[in-house]
Protein backbone atom coordinates (compact mmCIF):
# COMPACT_ATOMS: atom_id res chain seq x y z
CA UNK A 1 0.00 0.00 0.00
CA UNK A 2 0.99 3.66 -0.13
CA UNK A 3 0.72 6.62 2.21
CA UNK A 4 1.45 10.34 2.00
CA UNK A 5 1.38 13.64 3.85
CA UNK A 6 -2.00 15.36 3.26
CA UNK A 7 -2.28 19.15 3.08
CA UNK A 8 -5.63 20.39 4.44
CA UNK A 9 -7.08 23.88 4.50
CA UNK A 10 -7.81 25.02 8.05
CA UNK A 11 -7.82 27.66 10.75
CA UNK A 12 -6.49 28.16 14.27
CA UNK A 13 -10.01 29.10 15.39
CA UNK A 14 -13.45 27.61 14.72
CA UNK A 15 -15.38 29.31 11.93
CA UNK A 16 -18.50 28.58 9.90
CA UNK A 17 -16.29 26.91 7.29
CA UNK A 18 -13.77 25.20 9.56
CA UNK A 19 -15.81 23.26 12.14
CA UNK A 20 -13.96 19.97 12.69
CA UNK A 21 -11.24 19.90 15.38
CA UNK A 22 -7.79 18.38 14.94
CA UNK A 23 -6.96 17.17 18.43
CA UNK A 24 -3.66 17.01 20.24
CA UNK A 25 -2.99 14.30 22.80
CA UNK A 26 -5.55 14.43 25.64
CA UNK A 27 -4.18 14.70 29.17
CA UNK A 28 -6.20 11.70 30.41
CA UNK A 29 -4.74 9.25 27.86
CA UNK A 30 -2.54 6.74 29.70
CA UNK A 31 0.01 4.68 27.74
CA UNK A 32 1.68 1.64 29.34
CA UNK A 33 4.81 0.18 27.75
CA UNK A 34 4.21 -3.55 28.17
CA UNK A 35 7.86 -4.41 27.52
CA UNK A 36 8.66 -2.90 30.92
CA UNK A 37 6.40 -5.56 32.46
CA UNK A 38 7.36 -8.50 30.22
CA UNK A 39 10.26 -8.54 27.71
CA UNK A 40 8.24 -10.89 25.48
CA UNK A 41 5.80 -8.02 24.86
CA UNK A 42 8.43 -5.85 23.17
CA UNK A 43 6.95 -3.08 21.03
CA UNK A 44 3.44 -3.37 22.49
CA UNK A 45 1.71 -0.55 24.36
CA UNK A 46 -1.56 -0.52 26.26
CA UNK A 47 -3.65 2.67 26.17
CA UNK A 48 -6.55 3.64 28.35
CA UNK A 49 -7.77 6.12 30.96
CA UNK A 50 -8.16 6.05 34.71
CA UNK A 51 -11.51 5.68 36.43
CA UNK A 52 -10.67 5.90 40.09
CA UNK A 53 -7.83 3.40 40.49
CA UNK A 54 -8.84 1.28 37.44
CA UNK A 55 -7.38 1.50 33.95
CA UNK A 56 -10.27 1.24 31.45
CA UNK A 57 -10.30 1.37 27.63
CA UNK A 58 -10.01 4.83 26.15
CA UNK A 59 -12.91 6.40 24.27
CA UNK A 60 -13.63 5.09 20.77
CA UNK A 61 -13.95 7.33 17.71
CA UNK A 62 -17.72 7.46 18.11
CA UNK A 63 -17.45 8.35 21.78
CA UNK A 64 -14.86 11.07 21.09
CA UNK A 65 -17.01 12.59 18.34
CA UNK A 66 -20.13 12.58 20.53
CA UNK A 67 -18.49 13.95 23.69
CA UNK A 68 -19.10 17.69 24.13
CA UNK A 69 -16.74 19.03 25.11
CA UNK A 70 -13.99 16.49 24.49
CA UNK A 71 -11.13 17.63 26.69
CA UNK A 72 -8.05 17.69 24.48
CA UNK A 73 -6.04 20.55 22.99
CA UNK A 74 -7.34 21.67 19.58
CA UNK A 75 -4.40 22.27 17.24
CA UNK A 76 -6.49 23.48 14.29
CA UNK A 77 -9.95 23.33 12.72
CA UNK A 78 -10.58 21.87 9.26
CA UNK A 79 -13.47 21.82 6.81
CA UNK A 80 -13.99 18.21 5.79
CA UNK A 81 -14.44 15.28 8.24
CA UNK A 82 -13.42 12.81 5.53
CA UNK A 83 -10.14 14.61 4.88
CA UNK A 84 -9.56 14.65 8.67
CA UNK A 85 -10.27 10.90 8.77
CA UNK A 86 -7.63 10.26 6.10
CA UNK A 87 -5.20 12.62 7.85
CA UNK A 88 -5.48 10.30 10.86
CA UNK A 89 -4.92 7.23 8.70
CA UNK A 90 -1.78 8.79 7.20
CA UNK A 91 -0.55 9.75 10.68
CA UNK A 92 0.93 13.13 9.74
CA UNK A 93 0.16 16.10 7.53
CA UNK A 94 0.07 19.83 7.10
CA UNK A 95 -2.65 22.42 7.71
CA UNK A 96 -2.63 25.38 5.32
CA UNK A 97 -4.03 28.06 7.62
CA UNK A 98 -6.31 30.89 6.51
CA UNK A 99 -3.50 33.28 7.52
CA UNK A 100 -1.26 31.81 4.79
CA UNK A 101 1.01 30.00 7.26
CA UNK A 102 1.38 26.23 7.41
CA UNK A 103 1.14 24.04 10.48
CA UNK A 104 3.00 20.73 10.26
CA UNK A 105 1.50 17.92 12.35
CA UNK A 106 3.11 14.67 13.44
CA UNK A 107 1.69 11.57 15.08
CA UNK A 108 1.12 12.20 18.78
CA UNK A 109 -0.64 9.07 20.03
CA UNK A 110 -3.65 6.83 19.43
CA UNK A 111 -6.67 5.86 21.52
CA UNK A 112 -5.72 2.17 21.73
CA UNK A 113 -8.63 0.83 19.68
CA UNK A 114 -7.86 -1.43 16.68
CA UNK A 115 -7.81 0.01 13.19
CA UNK A 116 -10.77 -1.12 11.07
CA UNK A 117 -10.81 -0.55 7.33
CA UNK A 118 -13.61 1.75 6.15
CA UNK A 119 -13.23 0.25 2.68
CA UNK A 120 -13.91 -3.25 4.04
CA UNK A 121 -16.95 -1.91 5.93
CA UNK A 122 -18.36 -0.40 2.71
CA UNK A 123 -17.79 -3.66 0.82
CA UNK A 124 -19.57 -5.67 3.54
CA UNK A 125 -22.52 -3.26 3.41
CA UNK A 126 -22.73 -3.53 -0.38
CA UNK A 127 -21.94 0.16 -0.81
CA UNK A 128 -18.78 -0.33 -2.90
CA UNK A 129 -17.20 -3.10 -4.94
CA UNK A 130 -13.67 -4.16 -3.90
CA UNK A 131 -12.08 -2.40 -6.88
CA UNK A 132 -13.74 0.89 -5.82
CA UNK A 133 -12.21 1.09 -2.36
CA UNK A 134 -9.26 3.32 -3.18
CA UNK A 135 -9.02 6.53 -1.19
CA UNK A 136 -10.52 8.36 -4.17
CA UNK A 137 -13.42 5.89 -4.37
CA UNK A 138 -14.20 6.22 -0.67
CA UNK A 139 -14.14 10.03 -0.88
CA UNK A 140 -16.52 9.94 -3.86
CA UNK A 141 -18.89 7.64 -1.93
CA UNK A 142 -18.76 9.96 1.09
CA UNK A 143 -19.66 13.00 -1.04
CA UNK A 144 -22.65 11.11 -2.48
CA UNK A 145 -23.85 9.66 0.85
CA UNK A 146 -23.64 12.35 3.56
CA UNK A 147 -26.38 10.73 5.70
CA UNK A 148 -24.47 7.44 5.89
CA UNK A 149 -21.08 9.05 6.44
CA UNK A 150 -20.99 9.29 10.23
CA UNK A 151 -21.78 5.59 10.71
CA UNK A 152 -19.12 4.66 8.14
CA UNK A 153 -16.48 6.82 9.84
CA UNK A 154 -17.35 5.36 13.24
CA UNK A 155 -16.87 1.83 11.89
CA UNK A 156 -13.17 2.50 12.54
CA UNK A 157 -12.93 2.96 16.34
CA UNK A 158 -9.24 3.94 16.14
CA UNK A 159 -8.54 7.65 16.62
CA UNK A 160 -5.19 9.40 16.13
CA UNK A 161 -4.03 12.49 18.04
CA UNK A 162 -1.37 14.85 16.69
CA UNK A 163 1.48 17.05 17.88
CA UNK A 164 2.90 20.20 16.26
CA UNK A 165 6.17 19.71 14.40
CA UNK A 166 8.92 22.20 13.42
CA UNK A 167 8.43 23.94 10.07
CA UNK A 168 12.08 23.33 9.21
CA UNK A 169 11.66 19.56 8.70
CA UNK A 170 12.15 18.12 5.21
CA UNK A 171 9.34 15.63 5.77
CA UNK A 172 7.20 13.98 8.44
CA UNK A 173 9.02 12.16 11.23
CA UNK A 174 8.79 8.37 11.09
CA UNK A 175 8.99 5.90 13.96
CA UNK A 176 12.76 5.73 13.55
CA UNK A 177 12.94 9.43 14.48
CA UNK A 178 14.18 10.67 11.09
CA UNK A 179 12.27 12.65 8.43
CA UNK A 180 10.75 10.41 5.76
CA UNK A 181 11.99 10.76 2.17
CA UNK A 182 9.41 10.68 -0.62
CA UNK A 183 9.79 7.60 -2.76
CA UNK A 184 12.49 6.03 -0.57
CA UNK A 185 10.92 5.44 2.88
CA UNK A 186 8.57 2.62 3.83
CA UNK A 187 6.60 1.63 6.90
CA UNK A 188 7.05 -1.97 8.04
CA UNK A 189 6.12 -4.37 10.84
CA UNK A 190 9.19 -4.14 13.12
CA UNK A 191 8.48 -7.64 14.46
CA UNK A 192 9.50 -8.90 11.00
CA UNK A 193 11.66 -6.14 9.51
CA UNK A 194 14.04 -4.17 11.77
CA UNK A 195 13.66 -0.40 11.66
CA UNK A 196 16.59 1.10 9.77
CA UNK A 197 17.07 -1.94 7.56
CA UNK A 198 17.47 -1.59 3.79
CA UNK A 199 14.62 -3.33 1.94
CA UNK A 200 14.62 -4.09 -1.77
CA UNK A 201 11.16 -3.48 -3.19
CA UNK A 202 10.08 -5.24 -6.40
CA UNK A 203 6.58 -4.20 -7.45
CA UNK A 204 4.87 -1.98 -10.05
CA UNK A 205 3.70 1.61 -10.13
CA UNK A 206 0.08 2.04 -8.94
CA UNK A 207 -2.46 0.64 -11.45
CA UNK A 208 0.34 0.06 -13.94
CA UNK A 209 2.66 -2.61 -15.29
CA UNK A 210 5.60 -0.19 -15.08
CA UNK A 211 8.23 -1.77 -12.80
CA UNK A 212 9.03 -0.16 -9.47
CA UNK A 213 12.29 -1.76 -8.33
CA UNK A 214 14.06 0.24 -5.66
CA UNK A 215 16.15 0.00 -2.49
CA UNK A 216 14.08 1.50 0.33
CA UNK A 217 14.70 2.37 3.98
CA UNK A 218 12.48 0.89 6.69
CA UNK A 219 11.84 4.06 8.71
CA UNK A 220 8.25 3.91 9.90
CA UNK A 221 5.46 1.71 11.28
CA UNK A 222 1.66 1.74 11.13
CA UNK A 223 -1.35 0.19 12.83
CA UNK A 224 -2.38 -1.67 9.65
CA UNK A 225 1.16 -2.74 8.67
CA UNK A 226 1.36 -6.32 9.88
CA UNK A 227 3.37 -9.27 8.57
CA UNK A 228 6.71 -10.08 6.99
CA UNK A 229 5.91 -9.30 3.35
CA UNK A 230 4.11 -6.05 4.05
CA UNK A 231 5.13 -2.46 3.41
CA UNK A 232 3.58 1.00 3.14
CA UNK A 233 5.29 3.19 0.52
CA UNK A 234 5.71 6.91 1.40
CA UNK A 235 4.92 9.04 -1.67
CA UNK A 236 5.50 12.56 -0.27
CA UNK A 237 3.17 15.51 0.38
CA UNK A 238 0.19 16.98 -1.42
CA UNK A 239 -2.50 15.98 -3.89
CA UNK A 240 -0.32 14.23 -6.48
CA UNK A 241 1.31 12.06 -3.79
CA UNK A 242 -2.17 11.34 -2.42
CA UNK A 243 -3.39 10.16 -5.83
CA UNK A 244 -0.50 7.69 -6.11
CA UNK A 245 -0.83 6.51 -2.51
CA UNK A 246 -4.59 6.04 -2.78
CA UNK A 247 -4.27 3.81 -5.85
CA UNK A 248 -1.47 1.60 -4.52
CA UNK A 249 -2.78 -1.81 -3.43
Amino acid sequence: TGYYEPILAGSRSRTERFRHPVYGVPADLVAVDLESLNPELKGLRLRGRLEGNRLVPYLSREEIENRTPFRAPVLAWVEDPVELFFLQIQGSGQIELDTGARLRLGYGDQNGHPYRSMGRYLIQRGELAPEQTSMQGIKAWAAANPRKLREALDSNPSYVFFRPMPDSLDGPIGTLGAPLTAGHSIAVDPRSVPLGAPVFLATTMPLSTQPLHRLMAAQDTGGAIRGAVRADFFWGAGAEAGTLAGRMR
